[in-house]
């Protein structure tokens, strides 16, 4: 198998903070990744528009991911005026790369208990593995799947993996679960900070605390 394993992080990032950032250097050490590609989305299926234009996303992930050599900014969602779907993005990815090196679609737990609800989401595992970040000292994602939609918890059973190892031994298809930090950071949260005037800094890179304040974006 290839030597290197790629992780695949999206996101509105409306505005990035450090929990996008632990995730993907949690999944980067736990996983044995070589980069992590964040992918800011363009127009999300699942949400309304981003608070944020996507000039100003792209910038402010820009400024995030500096300075850390196994994180790569992605532009391929941004600029498409259509609704960006994860499966297209992964299709996209595989044109690149080839269907040899392993990548990983990274989420978190309550994403992957909705994935069911995803544009063609069973063909996700044809095209990549599926690494579930969940919080440590939360409710285990294994407890949290007896309710999880049938299908969803069918493919979650057969494919789950005793560990990262697997996710070298096959370029896709394996579900693996990992330990993330509890970092109770969300972006509506920065967003209401900045609309009230107070300051984001320690929840967000300092780059991008500035950035915010120059633009005044979320005010």
């Amino acid at each position: 198998m290839s030597h290197t394993v790629t992780g695949i992080l999206g996101g509105t990032f409306d505005p990035i903070h450090f929990g996008h950032l632990r995730l993907a250097q949690e999944a980067l050490e736990q996983c044995g990744l070589s980069a992590v590609r964040f992918i800011p989305a363009g127009t999300p299926p699942h949400r309304g528009a981003p608070s944020a234009g996507a000039g100003h996303r792209l910038a402010m992930t820009r400024l995030a991911v500096q300075g850390n050599s196994a994180f790569v900014l992605d532009e391929r969602e941004i600029h498409l005026d259509r609704p960006c779907y994860s499966v297209d993005t992964l299709r996209s990815l595989r044109a690149e790369l080839g269907e040899h090196e392993p990548l990983c679609l990274l989420m978190g737990g309550d994403a992957f208990l909705q994935l069911h609800t995803w544009h063609e989401w069973k063909e996700l595992f044809a095209l990549a593995h599926i690494v579930v970040m969940q919080r440590a000292g939360g409710a285990p994602l294994g407890n949290a799947m007896n309710g999880a939609d049938p299908a969803l918890l069918a493919e979650y059973r057969a494919r789950l993996a005793p560990g990262p190892a697997a996710l070298r031994e096959s370029a896709a298809g394996a579900v693996l679960v990992a330990d993330m930090p509890a970092l109770e950071i969300s972006a509506t949260d920065i967003r209401n900070r900045c609309a009230a005037n107070r300051s984001v800094r320690y929840l967000v890179p300092d780059a991008v605390a500035d950035y915010i304040d120059s633009n005044r974006l979320y005010r």
